[in-house]
């Protein structure tokens, strides 16, 4: 039997400073690397819970809220929100603190879903999810609201019915210019 588990019991939280090495052109650090380590913490999270190898199906909203220093300490949190059959989506928080003044700022919320696999490659079945408070339920329906956004807008725009023409008087008040042949 599958069963259940906390949220609490797959939270991982890693820190890690900021290094020269980590930087991009401009001296801030390089959004790849944060998205590499958010990949891994993912994957910790999302194996913790399933008990089995994990992989990245797909992240959502990635934004750079804040740059992050060379020489800052970044803490990433994770934790397990929603679970599906045999998918997970794990949230993962980023703070980067100024170690000489102790000041914190959130850089990063992201969404990763993963898939838990067996020894065969083969999709497995995960336990479920026992939320104990407001936030861990919040965070629940928050996912289930972007799954069913997600699919909406698949197929609202991949459906065979779609033309683009019922959408262009959105786009004039956009930065855009439409100069489609006549027989487009």
């Amino acid at each position: 039997m599958i069963g259940y588990k906390k949220a609490d019991d797959s939270r991982i939280s890693i820190s890690e400073l900021m290094l020269p090495s980590h930087s991009n052109f401009s001296g801030k650090i390089h959004g790849g690397y944060i998205l590499n380590l958010m990949d891994q913490i993912a994957f910790a999270c999302a194996s913790k819970h399933s008990k089995t190898y994990c992989v990245t199906a797909s992240v959502d909203t990635v934004d750079f809220l804040n740059p992050i220093e060379v020489g800052e300490l970044v803490t990433m949190k994770a934790s397990v929100n929603f679970v599906g059959k045999t998918s997970m989506v794990v949230g993962i928080r980023v703070e980067a603190e100024n170690i000489q003044t102790g000041v914190i700022k959130h850089c990063n919320s992201s969404y990763f879903t993963m898939v838990a696999k067996d020894d065969n490659g083969k999709p497995k079945e995960v336990a479920g999810l026992i939320l104990n408070d407001k936030v861990e339920v919040k965070r629940f329906l928050k996912a289930i609201k972007r799954m069913e956004t997600k699919k909406q807008r698949q197929y609202e725009f991949e459906h065979e019915d779609f033309s683009h023409v019922d959408y262009l008087p959105i786009l004039q008040k956009y930065k855009v210019k439409i100069d489609l042949p006549d027989t487009y």
